[in-house]
């Protein structure tokens, strides 16, 4: 009998797993399943990345392998993403790197500056690439607690000073999954200077920087005098353009750390469908034509969600960022047992926060990917499960 290994066996379960099979179950059943759970918009990418796509398809020149360096103009066109939203101008041959899909880097990267046994910190509630990246690499996972209290933050005084000096990697995830949470440049300040301090890597997770409201825009890790020096930043074509499935993304950063990074990925893959970067060109060239209606629609279903939330007896603040909502439970009631309830006896598929990791429990996530009247909805179908927790036990996953 093959065993599998130590690594494997030491990862979490993932969010999701489970819940396609139960979505299908129930809509064979026929019920009217509202799916606020996966971060996966309901609208579709903007009409000409999806012709140049079709364009590109009839080229046999983006059927080829496009290896690590990929599109050089896609590269360019990265550069200049960086240089015209966040101000920071960055070579394009040497700093940096065509990605599929954003999650893959962050989850590679502790392979490319690590050692078995250095410590990664990982936030939690947080995305699992990170301890999945930092399990899989032999490394040793620091959990850090995000609390409301803290606003969200990584708590940077409760690590210990003999724990920082073995720490090889941090990720931060601002504007933040799931939690919605921001950080002031103050704190990416004091996080940079940690990190430069103690010879950290700092993985920016940037995914979510266009997705802002009531005028809030997010920074760059680069905004910080000295960052180069410490951190790679990850950003994203999948949220802000709706191109979840394309799998394509890209890090930005000093020549010495995305060659490391680069040398991991040339082991492991060919680097993103070069159709896929050729659309991603015309995606980026005409970024905030593309994502101001996308950027309006998530505000207005943030509005509607939060308000429906409220009225249906749950208290949260409206974020300033990302298209998540994080909901606290009342005292006493388990987030995955309430999530299950929510889902087979109402139709309302959300995730538990316990799903995030143990620090996320007591809260849930809706994600705005569903239009508003459709959200409002699955509210109060989520409303009508807390209040039926009080009749008795909840329901559990068959």
């Amino acid at each position: 009998m093959i065993r599998t290994s130590d690594r494997v066996n030491q990862l979490p379960g993932y969010p999701l797993a489970e819940i396609p099979a139960i979505k299908r179950r129930l809509l064979a059943d026929g019920v009217d399943v509202i799916d606020m759970g996966a971060g996966d918009s309901d609208y579709p990418p903007p009409q000409p990345v999806i012709d140049a796509l079709r364009e590109a398809l009839d080229d046999i020149r983006y059927h080829k392998y496009g290896f690590q360096q990929g599109l050089p103009e896609f590269r360019a066109a990265c550069s200049a993403f960086v240089q015209h939203r966040f101000g920071h101008a960055f070579d394009p041959v040497k700093e940096i790197l065509p990605l599929i899909g954003s999650k893959e880097g962050l989850s590679h990267l502790p392979l490319a500056v690590c050692n078995p046994g250095d410590v990664v910190l990982v936030p939690e509630p947080g995305y699992q690439a990170y301890i999945g990246g930092a399990l899989l690499s032999g490394c040793e996972p620091r959990i850090c607690g995000l609390r409301p209290e803290n606003d969200f933050l990584l708590d940077w005084d409760s690590i210990p000073g003999d724990v920082l000096d073995r720490t090889g990697v941090v990720y931060l995830n601002y504007p933040n999954n799931p939690t919605a949470a921001v950080a002031p440049l103050e704190y990416l300040e004091k996080s940079v200077a940690i990190c430069r301090k103690h010879g950290i890597l700092l993985a920016y997770d940037n995914a979510y920087a266009d997705i802002t409201f009531d005028g809030y825009r997010a920074p760059s890790i680069f905004d910080v005098p000295g960052a180069r020096n410490v951190a790679v930043e990850f950003l994203s074509l999948s949220k802000s353009y709706a191109m979840t499935g394309w799998r394509i993304g890209f890090a930005v950063g000093a020549a010495p750390l995305i060659g490391a990074l680069k040398a991991v990925k040339s082991y492991v893959d060919t680097g993103p469908f070069l159709a896929i970067q050729k659309a991603g060109i015309v995606a980026l060239e005409r970024s905030e034509e593309f994502v101001a209606p996308i950027r309006a629609e998530l505000g207005r279903r943030r509005d509607a969600g939060v308000a429906a939330l409220r009225d249906a007896g749950f208290e949260l603040e409206s974020p300033k960022a990302a298209m998540y909502l994080w909901v606290p439970l009342p005292a006493g009631v388990a987030s995955q047992p309430f999530a299950t309830r929510a889902m087979l006896e109402h139709g309302a598929i959300v995730l538990p926060g316990a799903g995030f990791g143990p620090a996320g429990e007591g809260f849930f996530r809706v994600a705005l990917t569903v239009s508003p009247e459709r959200l409002v909805e699955g509210v109060e179908r989520l409303g009508r499960a807390l209040a039926g927790h009080s009749g008795g036990e909840l329901a559990r996953a068959p």
